[in-house]
């Protein structure tokens, strides 16, 4: 997916980027902000298994990009006194490339698998029985004299990270002794995030700029973070020793993140909607060649969070604006895509 051009909420991590993305990053359970469900749940798996003195079950971990699955395979390694090991599911393509992965685990290291459910067929079958019984076959020759060979694995626990839940296997979904499912933070779970981010790069920040930044972040730590550094490079080149509520609404203005943390693309995606087709419906495809990028892009970058918005909708016969689109970008929505709208609740199926 190619969407380092599609605006600052959903800008690719520069090498600088992603050292400050882990810097930020809480170190236990205790800092970790939000999702305090998953982190109760967690903390009583991962302290069971302490005073048990044995591994922690498999974790899965599932919810849309940007919420702390990667930090908290860090917090568990962490918790558990463990060695971590990071790999992902595009990058094990075939079973060889697991068992390798496998054969070099120590005894207790936590292995964090990205993306799980974009690993191959082959290697999928293979971590089955790791996870149950610590424990991969390894084929040896080819054809009729090919013999598989037992290879015994030391106890670990994997943790499985994916955004999209429903493409994993039930076999590989029911082998995971937790599974925990992150939500988008609430505005005020954000601020948290931000006042812990500012403390850390020694920012001075009110309390009214944190919670514009926070507004504009679309629920996502990950999001909020890379805002707040944004504002902080512009209250810098400002000369700024503070950064108030006009200071930091200025900044994101100029980054084109607006109040309700759409940016160019969002914008782009919703003008083309309602401008170019009317309102719609309008295939994806054909709405992706008019905003001048990927149709892989609009769907998964910009789509969710105008559908979570409630300013376009999805139905079998494409994408429409919904009423809060017009009324967002300052247009007057035409009696006709009104009539559309009604006939398209009725039949949404997609």
């Amino acid at each position: 997916m190619k969407n380092d051009s599609t605006g600052l909420t959903n800008a690719g991590s520069e090498p600088e980027e992603r050292v400050l993305e882990a810097a930020l990053r809480p170190r236990n359970l205790d800092d970790f902000v939000g999702q305090s469900r998953v982190r109760q749940q967690l903390s009583l798996v991962l302290e069971a298994a302490k005073i048990r003195e044995r591994t922690a079950d498999h974790v899965l971990l599932s919810g849309p990009p940007g919420l702390g699955k990667t930090t908290l395979s860090m917090i568990i390694a962490a918790e558990m006194n463990a060695p971590l090991r990071i790999s992902s599911g595009p990058a094990i393509q075939h079973a060889g490339d697991l068992a390798a992965i496998l054969s070099s685990l120590t005894e207790g290291e936590v292995l964090f698998l990205d993306e799980i459910h974009r690993m191959s067929r082959p290697a999928e079958e293979m971590l089955y029985m790791a996870m149950e019984d610590f424990r991969v076959d390894i084929i040896v020759g080819k054809g009729a004299g090919a013999t598989a060979i037992p290879l015994e694995l030391p106890p670990f626990t994997l943790v499985g990270a994916t955004t999209r839940a429903g493409l994993l296997p039930g076999p590989l979904r029911d082998r995971f002794g937790f599974t925990g499912h992150l939500e988008f933070y609430t505005a005020k779970e954000l601020e948290l995030v931000l006042r812990r981010s500012a403390m850390m790069l020694d920012l001075s920040v009110t309390s009214l700029a944190f919670t514009e930044i926070a507004g504009r972040s679309r629920g996502t730590p990950r999001i909020a973070n890379r805002l707040l550094r944004r504002v902080r490079d512009w209250a810098l080149v400002h000369k700024l020793e503070e950064i108030d509520h006009k200071a930091a609404a200025a900044a994101l203005d100029m980054y084109e993140v607006d109040a309700r943390g759409l940016d160019r693309l969002d914008r782009g995606v919703l003008e083309a909607l309602c401008t170019k087709f009317g309102g719609g419906p309008v295939g994806l495809s054909t709405l992706a060649i008019a905003v001048g990028e990927e149709t892989e892009t609009v769907e998964t970058v910009a789509e969710p969070y105008l559908v979570r918005e409630g300013l376009m909708g999805r139905t079998p016969r494409g994408r429409i604006a919904m009423p809060g689109a017009w009324e967002h970008l300052g247009l007057k929505m035409p009696k006709d895509a009104i009539f559309a709208n009604a006939q398209s609740y009725e039949n949404d199926e997609d």
